[in-house]
Order: structure tokens, then sequence, then C-alpha cells
């Protein structure tokens, strides 16, 4: 949530009385498509044209006006469910994922518009709405009215023809429209002449029209001043903004530049700021003069100005009157503040100069946005503050610290954390400043291990677990968390665990569920490494749970627990459960997880489809989950390249994983370490696959030596999952080199440790050789029912029909729109082929995607000719 929202953001601006009606657009309008896309400059009439078109359609509209605060991801969602939920009377949660969830069971149509939406300039935001568009149900329709074209998939949805555009050539007056304009609208008696001048020289610009036409009123001579007019110059628009404003009476010309500094209008704040009163009378006065005022509410108490007219409106202020423009933003400050509007009154103390005030403003309301993750609207704030004044305020500067940490950024950390430090010497005695220096050591932790530098990780840590007061649970949570990735990286998995175990705790009970979902992902993946595939499930669970539960945070992170989920199912060969765990995260979407879910979901999918013999699929996804790699504070024990070097050794590609090998300057004589053991793991089994083409014995010298050191770190820290693996491939690599007896003691050791946590494809994905040894150890009596389901699994791999099992089948319809998805014809082609709507063809092509287990339209087609499901019959 964003903390308190401004109505008069959500409100549809007001139908104006005498306007041209634009019947020609108002059809064009009426046209489906998923997005309907008003660009164009300034002036053009944009917002107009959506006003008057939706006065008349019978359909809810959910309407944000945005501005410049709205790119803090926070903010922007919380806005737009806001407006929705206004419109629908739901209660929609802010968040993508569940939105989408919500909005598929909407009983109605609903318009949704996006005003401004030029001044967005967040790339979460635009890549978070670019998933809302792609997966907007029917019922939806969004409007965006934007004077650039927004970051969005435009070229591809004009080729579906899922794109409506009204662009600048649309919007110009015609001249008939700029005649009844002139004539009807603003009364003034021009010969047909006249019109046409005036209309080629604005080239039909709506706000140029409106100024010449303000200007003409009282004039005699008007055959001259349109001789005169060049409306396509844009000083020329200044010069005739500033003329309308000179031939208004003192008291307006000084009300209109006073309050241009507002963003929005209303009669008590521009009592407040003009320091008069009477503002909401002289507010619907200039409305009635069509004074380039827009109402923002149906009961006529909110206003703006028109963008042009404030923007000429401020740089006369600045001309004329400099002096007041600090005190004017200090009274709007003062407004805001008195009436519950934070943000507002910090925007205004800033603008204003007036840092004291913003700084002591921005103090009060950091527990606030900590709460709300609101980090980028903070960036902004404290970017704006003077460094002298940030240097004279501990809590500010360590403030600003750890906001660029947490966007990101490292530079200039470490000298703000200094400054805050010299001023508050030492000693720490009292509370606040025990607080502050424990911040500061969190933040240095963090910084430490963005350095690589654990030991420094685990000494900042512990000093700030020294310094934290015992109900500051979201301090010692962070501190807990970084203890516990320093344990992690160095390979103390048990340590790691507990420290892991006591920031999601901490963190629980201070209500940051968001960040308790991080915490679960590690707790199951520590698990996982450690060989307690139970413990790792409950882990998943109980973060699922977390990111699911009322007042949480609103699905954040349960993509990734079903992630999590469909892996250990995986190992225990429940392989269908698996899939549905895949198709139910990427349902929830890149939006619904963490940084880390992209690659994690491809990476697991690959593995997946392993399980299945389908290496070359799996590739495919290994290769995307590469592109999509997003480095985070999570150590990253298990690279993607290594991955695929594997799938390459174990299915003939051995040039390729050799070179891997090689790029990486792996060695099997190489010092060993924790971050580094997957690698090292997988470059053993690189080499049994050269020795397997060669019989080189040279080869497996280096690789039997590799195994027995991986195998004694693994042990010494505790790693069973690890361990388990090692001896699989080291009964391998015995076996291979026809140590039958070594080979046999190796297996026996991995099925004694993993019977107890349920693995299987381990084993089973080791294919024939493991086969082989599995009937020996069956010979030896080992492990015989354990031993006897693997070789069961085995051979129902074998014998599967080559057509996969779904675990939704497709039904006949589904069939035949996946058949001409195979095909060159575009989505409106398909629809009219199966003589369906686009929306049809749009819904069956989602639940296409979540029964293949993809996410595009070549990966569907890829996977269904592995099925088998495109032939006919």
């Amino acid at each position: 949530m964003a903390g308190p929202l401004l109505e008069t953001k959500l409100y549809l601006p007001q139908r104006r009385h005498g306007l041209v009606e634009r019947t020609r657009l108002n059809e064009r309008l009426a046209g489906e498509a998923t997005l309907l896309l008003v660009s164009a400059p300034a002036g053009f009439g944009k917002t107009t044209l959506l006003t008057e078109w939706l006065a008349a359609d019978p359909r809810p509209v959910a309407w944000v006006t945005l501005d410049a605060s709205d790119n803090d991801p926070v903010v922007f969602w919380s806005y737009l469910v806001a407006a929705l939920n206004k419109a629908t009377g739901l209660a929609l949660e802010p968040a993508v994922v569940p939105l989408l969830n919500a909005l598929q069971s909407l009983p109605i149509e609903v318009v949704l518009v996006l005003d401004d939406f030029h001044v967005i300039e967040s790339p979460d935001v635009q890549r978070d709405l670019a998933f809302l568009v792609e997966h907007l149900p029917p019922q939806v329709h969004l409007v965006i009215a934007s004077r650039s074209d927004p970051a969005l998939p435009l070229a591809r949805m004009r080729v579906r023809r899922q794109l409506l555009e009204i662009r600048a050539d649309d919007l110009r007056f015609s001249a008939i429209e700029a005649q009844e304009y002139l004539g009807e609208v603003m009364g003034l008696t021009l010969t047909h002449a006249d019109v046409a001048a005036l209309d080629g020289r604005t080239e039909g610009w709506i706000a140029a029209l409106q100024l010449a036409a303000l200007s003409m009123q009282g004039r005699d001579d008007l055959a001259g001043f349109i001789a005169g007019f060049a409306g396509d110059d844009r000083y020329i628009v200044d010069y005739l903004l500033e003329e309308v404003l000179q031939r208004q009476p003192d008291g307006v010309q000084n009300f209109l530049l006073h309050t241009s500094i507002l963003g929005r209008l209303t009669g008590p704040l521009c009592d407040a700021v003009t320091g008069h009163g009477g503002g909401r009378a002289r507010l619907q006065a200039l409305e009635r003069a069509n004074l380039f005022l827009v109402a923002l509410d149906d009961r006529r108490q909110w206003y703006r100005y028109h963008h042009l007219f404030g923007d000429v409106l401020r740089a006369r202020l600045l001309d004329e009157q400099p002096e007041l423009i600090p005190e004017l933003h200090t009274r709007a400050s003062e407004w805001y503040e008195q009436n519950g509007e934070p943000h507002e009154a910090i925007r205004h103390a800033l603008a204003g100069g007036h840092f004291e005030r913003a700084a002591d403003l921005i103090e009060r309301a950091v527990p606030a946005l900590g709460a709300l993750r609101q980090e980028v609207t903070l960036l902004h704030w404290l970017e704006a503050l003077p460094d002298d004044l940030l240097a004279a305020r501990p809590p500010l500067s360590v403030l600003y610290a750890g906001t660029l940490l947490m966007t990101g950024k490292t530079e200039g950390v470490e000298a703000r954390l200094q400054v805050a430090e010299r001023l508050l010497g030492q000693g720490g005695t009292d509370p606040a400043e025990r607080s502050i220096l424990s911040k500061i050591a969190i933040y240095r932790a963090a910084q430490a291990w963005a350095l690589d530098d654990a030991p420094a990780t685990i000494t900042y840590s512990r000093q700030a677990l020294e310094l934290v007061g015992a109900d500051d649970l979201a301090e010692r949570g962070a501190a807990s968390g970084m203890l516990g990735l320093a344990h992690w990286a160095s390979g103390d998995l048990a340590v790691a665990h507990e420290w892991w175990a006591a920031a999601v705790q901490h963190l629980r009970q201070a209500g940051h569920l968001s960040d308790v979902a991080g915490c679960s992902v590690a707790l199951g993946d520590i698990r996982v490494t450690q060989g307690r595939l139970g413990d790792a499930k409950v882990a998943y669970q109980r973060g699922l749970a977390s990111a699911t539960a009322p007042g949480g945070s609103a699905l954040r992170g349960a993509a990734d627990m079903h992630v999590g989920l469909a892996e250990v199912c995986r190992e225990r060969d429940d392989v269908d459960a698996a899939r549905e765990h895949l198709r139910v995260s990427n349902e929830l979407g890149e939006p619904g997880g963490l940084p880390q879910n992209p690659y994690r979901w491809r990476v697991a999918m690959a593995r997946t489809l392993l399980a299945d013999g389908e290496a070359d699929a799996a590739v495919d996804l290994l290769d995307e989950a590469e592109r999509v790699y997003v480095g985070d504070f999570f150590p990253n024990v298990r690279p993607v390249a290594a991955v695929r070097a594997g799938v390459w050794a174990a299915s003939g590609r051995l040039g390729e994983a050799l070179a891997w090998a090689r790029e990486r300057g792996l060695r099997a004589d190489d010092e060993l370490s924790y971050l580094r053991e997957y690698e090292h793991l997988t470059l053993a089994r690189v080499l049994l696959a050269e020795y397997a083409a060669g019989r080189d014995e040279c080869v497996l010298t280096k690789a039997i030596p590799l195994l027995a050191r991986l195998l004694k770190a693994a042990h010494a820290g505790e790693r069973t999952g690890s361990v388990i693996e090692i001896l699989v491939v080291q009964a391998l690599a015995e076996h291979l080199r026809g140590h039958h007896t070594a080979a046999l003691e190796s297996l026996g050791r991995a099925l004694e440790l993993a019977e107890p946590e349920g693995y299987v494809r381990l084993f089973v994905d080791e294919g024939a050789p493991m086969v082989a040894l599995l009937r020996a150890a069956t010979k030896q009596g080992m492990a015989p029912r354990f031993v006897r389901r693997l070789l069961a699994s085995a051979e129902r791999g074998r014998s599967a029909p080559e057509r996969q099992r779904l675990i939704e089948p497709l039904s006949p319809r589904e069939v035949d729109v996946l058949r001409l998805l195979a095909t060159e014809l575009t989505g409106p082609a398909i629809a009219r082929e199966l003589v369906v709507s686009l929306n049809t063809v749009r819904t069956h092509t989602k639940k296409i995607y979540a029964k293949l287990g993809v996410t595009s339209r070549r990966a569907a087609v890829r996977r269904a000719t592995e099925l088998n499901l495109l032939r006919r019959g």
C-alpha cells in the first residue's frame, strides 16, 4: 500500500459544456482492442476527448491522473487498484497477479484510464504494466493518454490487432470542427476565409485555436490579428498565453500566478496559498470563463490548470515575483501537513527550498515509508536535500546510505555512514544513537557482502545485533539475514539456517512479510543442499502461506515458493505435481515473484523436462534462464551455465561442455570452495564424459581425486544433498573404469542417505549406467525396497509413450487453436479461421500455455511438437 491517496487523482474530469461534438473520433474509440492509446503532444485535447467519450459510455470508469510521484511502483499500483475499486466496488489487491486473477472473474466490463502516462519513467512500473496488458481479461479495457508512446509491446500488439491508436493527426480539428468551435463555442463572427486561415496556421492544434479565440475576444480587427498569427510557433503560443493572462483583472492575475505552484487546486488550499478568501468562488468563475481550468471531481471542489497554461503561469511567476515563490510553497506545505497529506507537504517544502522543514517532515514519514517499501520516493526526497543538511543530521545521512543500497547503488554509501558516525561518536549510550549506529553496522555489512568480504559481513552484522534494541525487530531481522548470507556463502549451512530462521521470525513479527518470502526461499534452498527435502518442502509451504496471507505481501514471492515446491516434487519423482506447481508459478507471473524468479522458474522447468528425457528443450530453457538471470544478495551456488554444461556432457555435446570448463578456468586441482562446489562437480561430470568418449586414462586420474576432495569438503560442511550427488557421480566414475566394488560402495552410501528423504531423480536421471548399477545393487541386497522403487521409476521412463501425459489434457478446441498457432497466421486470422472472437482465441491461448508450461507461442509449438500433439487423428 502507498499510504493515504489523493482522491482527486481518481476522479474522471468533468464533461465541459459547449464543446465540439467529435463523432468521428467517438466512433473509433468504440472499437474493440486490448489497449486504446491516445498519444499526442500537449494541447491536442487528449483528456477532453476521453471525458467526452466516457460521459456517454454506460460502463464504469476507473480513472487515474498520474504525476511524477507515481514512478514509485508501490504508489502507482496503489492508485491503479484504488481506481478499479472505486469503479467496481471490489476490494482488489495492489499487485499485478492477484489483480489479474480478480479481474478474470469480474462480472462487468470496466474501462481503466491512465492519464498523463508520459510522466512514468520507472522501468519497474513499465515492465509490470506490460505484463498486465499482455494478460488483461476481455472485460477490462485499458486506455492510456500520453504525450509520448509508452514502453509497451506496441508493435506486437499492432500485428495482433490488439491496439487502437488515436494520434495527433487524428485529434487535430478539421476545418468544419474549427468553424463550429470558433463560431458556436467561442462566439466569434468570422468568415469562412478567416476560419480557414486560422485553422491552417494552427494546423488544427486545439490549444492554439483556443488561445487565439481568447485573444480575439473584444478585438475589432480580427482579420488583421489572424493574418499575423502563426499558431505553429510554440513561442507565439507562449505569447498568446501571456496575453490572455494580461487581459485579466489584477486580482485574477495574482490568483492565477500564486496558485500556479499547485498541482491541484481547491478553495481552502488556494486561500492558504494566496492569503485571501474566496478561493472556491474564484475557481468556479475561472472555469466558467474557460480559462484552462479542468474540474477533477463532480462536486467542483478540486481542479487543475491545463498543462500548457500552468507552465506559462509558473514561468511568469518566476520572472515577475521570484522572491514570493518560497513563501507560496511554504504555505502549501503547511496546509497539506495540517490536512494529513505528508507527501505533498514534503514536495512543496522541497520545491520552496525550505530544506529544514522538508527534513523534519521526511524523518517523521520514514517509518511508514519503510513499511510500505517506497524506497524510490524516499531516495528522490533525500537527493533533493543539501549535503550540508544531511551531514548535520545523522539519521538522515544513514537513511540516505541505506536507501542507496536498497535501490542497488553503492557509490557514496560509506562516505555518508562516516559522516553520521563522526557526529555520533562511539559512545552509543542513548537508545536513539544506538539505533543509528546499529543501522550503520547493518549497511556496512551489506556493503561488505557486495564486495565478497564474508568475514567483514559477519563482523558488522554481529556489531549491529549488539547495538540494536530488543524491540527493533526489523533491524534484528536484517542483521540476522546478513549473518545467514555470510555463513551460507562459506558453506556452513547449519549456522546459516539458524540465522535465516531467526531473520524470518523477526521480520514476520515486524510485519515485513515481503521480506519473509525472500528468507523462505533461502531456508528452502539451504535445506535442499543439506539433503533435507522434507524440511525444504515445509519451508516453501510456510513461505507460500506468508505470501498469500490476508494483508500480506500480495503474492509477492508466492511464485518462488511454487518453484521450490516443484523442485522437491520433481526430485521425489512426482513430476506431475512439479508441473502443476510450475504452471501455477507461471500463472502468477514474474510480477508475482522475487527478482530471481524468472531465472529459477526456467531452471526448474528445464530440470523437469530432463526428467522426461527432453534434453534439447531443457537446453533451450536454460539459455533463456541465463539471459534473464538477475543477481541479488543470495550466493549463486548453482550457476545456470554449469547446469547447462552438465546437460551437454550427458547428451553428447562434449565439445560445448569442455569449452564451458575452459571459459570458467576450471581445473581438477583447483582449491575448493562451497561457492564453486557445483561447478567443480560439473567439471567431474564433463571429465567422465570425455573419458567415455576417448578412454584416456589421464582424464580419470583428474576426475577421481577431484570427486574425493569434493566429497570430503561436503561431508565437513554437513551438506548431505551435495554428498549424495557427489557419491552418485563417484559411483558412476568407478563403474566406468570397471571398479565395480568401489562403485557399489559409493552407491550404497548414497542410497543410505537418500532413502529417508525420498530422492529418486538424482539416481534415475543418470540413465542406463545407473540402471546397471542399481541392478547390481539388487543382487547384493542393498536397500531392496528403495532400489526397487528406483528401478521401477527408470522402467516407467523407458516404457512411457512418446506422447507425454499432460496434467490437464488439451480440449479439442484448444488442440484446434494449437495447430493454428503452429502456422504463420496472426491472432485475428486464427479467430476468423475458427469463426470466434479474438478474445476467445486469447483465452484459449493462455490456457494452452499454462497446460504446456510455456510462456510464448514459439515455445508452445516446440513443446507440442515434442509431445506429438500436432498430428492429426
